[in-house]
Formats: structure tokens, C-alpha cells, sequence
């Protein structure tokens, strides 16, 4: 566990992780420090690259680190990518995107990558995933895509992708929890965040369900999604436009679950009072 100030002291010039301008030293919460720092100078990522030997080269990394990777990068070194060239569009896709000045060929694919629609707003879609995450479009993306014209899919299976990459850091001797993240919409609020779309060696919820606060107040409910909240702080030193795709999170005391898995975190149809 790290305390800022020691951390300054520690700081090596030949680690970028340290070195990157994207860093962020959290204030100590209770006996809990934590310091959130991007991965600087990786690659652009190509089908076939070994994210998790990149991230390693890249960045001093040590037991107990929490890897967050944006799910970007993870579906364009799986091959999860897709000229629009090469896209044919439906009737109904070519329809909705006439009437809402779309592409179709964005809309098909939006279509393909969706269990169903739940709702359609005007030019906004808002689907459910064959994964079973809620979002716009599917989570398909344009942006910082590699090429005009292509398209990035989210990972066909994410939790699977995580667990790729802690099997690699652990081949290196390293226990390290992953978490690969996406940015996401939320009902009821402007603006997004990135939260976790896949996971790998930590628990994703921290439930407070009877635990007792210092005023003798039973917890009943309460239950943290702590891989969310550790995919948005990491989103603080990443971004959009800085090309730093890879955050590390040190001094954060995570619970081991290697059977870790977004099941855990999706809510059963049956509880969910808005479906």
C-alpha cells in the first residue's frame, strides 16, 4: 500500500508510469492510499498483439497492481473490427437510418451486436448486448478506431479477455487483478463514465449487507461495485484524445475471486424494476 509522498520519493526516471503526465495521487481515505497512473508510449494496437507483455514492457508493474485496459484496445488485438465497406445493410436499418440521417451500415451492425432494442428515441438506440450490457449502440465505437470507415465491436467475450491478460502477468510471477472497461451513458444523468465490461481475478461487488456503521445503523442494502468505480477513477488519467488506453491502480486492497465474472454484476431480468 502506498503513501503519496512515498511514492514521490520512490519514483524512478526509467519507469513511464511514473513519469506520465496523466497521474493521479488519491488522497489517503482512512489508513487507504491509492495512486491511479496512465501507461504512456504503447503502440497502436493491431490484430494479434500481446496486450499484456505491451503493458509490462511499457510500465513497472508489482503484485497487487489493478490493470485497467479500455476495451478498445482489447477489440482491435482480437480482431474485432469491421470496415463499413464491407457492411450490407437490412431494409429496416436502411429505413431508420434514412429517417435520422445515420449511416445503415453503422445501424446494421448496431443491430447485429444487439439481443434487443429497448429503446428508440428519435436518431438514439438503446440496446442490450448479447453480453447483456444496456447502452447506446451496442458499445460500438468510430472513434480512435485505426482507419476511416472501420468500426470497433466491443470484445466478443471480455471477462474472457481479462482473464488472458492476468494469466500473462501471472506467467511473468505477478498476481494482478484486471479490469477491461468501456465508457457508458447512465439514466437519469448527463454526461458518461467508464465502467467495467469484463474481469479478471477480483471480486466486483463489496457488500456492506450486515456490517453495522458507528451509530449502530445495520446495513441492509448497501453493496459497492467496486470494479465500476475503479474502471471510472482510471478513466481520470486515460481519456479520449490522450492515446493512453492502459491505467494501473496501486495501493488499492482488492478481494481475490478467480472465478470473477460480469454475471455478478448484470442484474437478473427479474429484479430489474425499469426493464
Amino acid at each position: 500500500m502506498l503513501h503519496p509522498r512515498r511514492a514521490d520519493r520512490e519514483t524512478s526516471d526509467a519507469d513511464p508510469v511514473r513519469r506520465a503526465v496523466t497521474r493521479i495521487a488519491c488522497a489517503a481515505v482512512g489508513s487507504v492510499a491509492m495512486e491511479i497512473a496512465g501507461v504512456t508510449g504503447l503502440p497502436e494496437i493491431r490484430p494479434g498483439d500481446d496486450l499484456a507483455t505491451l503493458i509490462a514492457d511499457a510500465t513497472a508493474l508489482a503484485d497487487g497492481d489493478v490493470v485497467v485496459v479500455t476495451s478498445k484496445i482489447v477489440s482491435k488485438a482480437e480482431g474485432r473490427t469491421v470496415e463499413l465497406a464491407d457492411v450490407t445493410p437490412s431494409a429496416f436499418a436502411t429505413e431508420w437510418a434514412a429517417r435520422w440521417d445515420k449511416d445503415p451500415r453503422v445501424v446494421e451492425l448496431v443491430l447485429l451486436e444487439s439481443r434487443r432494442i429497448v429503446r428508440m428515441a428519435g436518431p438514439v438506440l438503446i440496446t442490450e448486448t448479447h453480453h447483456g450490457f444496456v447502452c447506446a449502440n451496442s458499445g460500438i465505437d468510430q472513434s480512435s478506431s485505426g482507419a476511416a470507415g472501420r468500426i470497433v465491436l466491443l470484445p466478443e467475450d471480455p471477462d474472457a479477455s481479462a482473464r488472458r491478460i492476468r494469466s500473462a502477468f501471472n506467467d511473468r510471477g505477478l498476481d494482478i487483478a484486471v479490469i477491461i472497461s468501456d465508457t457508458f451513458g447512465r439514466p437519469w444523468r448527463e454526461g458518461q463514465t467508464d465502467i467495467a465490461v469484463g474481469i479478471a481475478g477480483i471480486a466486483p461487488l463489496h457488500s456492506y449487507i450486515g456490517e453495522v456503521d458507528p451509530h449502530g445503523h445495520e446495513f441492509r442494502v448497501q453493496e459497492l461495485c467496486v470494479v465500476d468505480e475503479l474502471a471510472g477513477a482510471a478513466e481520470l488519467v486515460k481519456g479520449n484524445t490522450s492515446r493512453v488506453p492502459v491505467a494501473v491502480i496501486r495501493g488499492y486492497a482488492w478481494r481475490r475471486d478467480d472465478d470473477a465474472s460480469m454475471a455478478t454484476v448484470i442484474r437478473d431480468a427479474q429484479r430489474d424494476l425499469f426493464r
